[in-house]
């Protein structure tokens, strides 16, 4: 099996900024950072919409999220901190998933941002998607000046998300997706062969949250 990620997107405008960062920060982040198999815990906010907070886990694998070490921490077992904060921010996606292409790349040093590309596909047209993400649009968007990585993941059934598909690039700066290297790369004859199809998209450009930034 595959390296593994864990995404988890909020727009905390409804909450306490100040709360949702040092619970993020001091007890969310931490905990996980501790478990076995996690690997770089990541947080990164919205580039022009910056109440909305992304965070990346790599995982060695997708099963970390089954382990009993997880299980303490997580699900039923989240703490009263947690509770707290999250439910008074709406949640965007919590996505868990297998990488798929580059198989077994990691995240990379040196990121100062983050573009999430999350979505599901119409089934008449996934192996069209499939092909076209793998065959040209990762391989394209990898190339463009300031990609630092391009790195693609599918969902879990036991995840019980509820999107399917989900992309991420780790950048130089948020403007390399505003480039006309990344327009030039993203659209393209089959790109908008395959776009039309996309359902329940989410995109999210984000900067790398530094405390205290």
């Amino acid at each position: 099996m595959g390296r593994g990620l864990l995404v988890a997107a909020f727009d905390f405008s409804t909450a306490h900024a100040d709360e949702f960062h040092d619970w993020y920060d001091l007890e969310h982040i931490p905990e996980r950072m501790a478990v076995a198999g996690f690997g770089a815990c990541e947080r990164w906010i919205g580039d022009e919409q910056p109440t909305l907070s992304v965070a990346t886990y790599d995982l060695d694998s997708v099963d970390v999220l089954r382990s009993k070490a997880y299980a303490s921490i997580a699900y039923g077992n989240l703490s009263v901190w947690s509770k707290r904060v999250t439910a008074m921010c709406k949640r965007l996606l919590r996505f868990e998933g297998t990488q798929t292409a580059p198989s077994d790349a990691p995240a990379p040093d040196g990121a100062r941002a983050l573009l999430l590309n999350a979505m599901n596909v119409a089934p008449e047209a996934e192996d069209d998607f499939n092909a076209w993400y793998d065959e040209e649009h990762l391989v394209a968007l990898a190339r463009v000046p300031g990609t630092l990585a391009a790195r693609r993941y599918r969902s879990t059934e036991a995840g019980g998300g509820t999107h399917r598909y989900v992309a991420i690039y780790h950048l130089a700066s948020p403007d390399v997706a505003r480039s006309a290297a990344w327009k030039a790369a993203a659209d393209t004859q089959w790109s908008a062969r395959v776009r039309p199809h996309f359902r329940d998209r989410i995109r999210i450009l984000t900067r790398r949250y530094v405390r205290g930034g």
